[in-house]
């Protein structure tokens, strides 16, 4: 978990060497993403399993059915950035 700019993000490196960054919050009721597994690049809410894709914020497994917004992640000199200012839709919850 981080904060950018007001921002919590769930940030994870995929095993494929990738990057991803989306909402911390999980669409489902609300779980904190950043708190559960990362699988590949896939993050598993601690709270009832939905499965969320890190790169795109889409919705991979139930019971979430509403996607989060994922942001563009570089890394320059070994540092990892975020790019918060990327439009972004409000969030469905349930």
């Amino acid at each position: 978990m981080v904060d950018a700019e007001g921002t919590s993000l769930c940030l994870g490196h995929c095993a494929d060497g990738t990057w991803g960054a989306i909402d911390n919050v999980c669409t489902h009721d609300g779980g904190v993403l950043g708190e559960g597994e990362l699988d590949d690049c896939l993050v598993e809410c601690p709270r009832h399993g939905a499965r969320f894709d890190l790169r795109t914020g889409e919705v991979k497994a139930l019971p979430a059915v509403f996607p989060v917004n994922a942001y563009p992640v570089r890394v320059v000199d070994g540092r990892v950035e975020v790019d918060v200012g990327v439009p972004t839709k409000e969030l469905e919850i349930g």
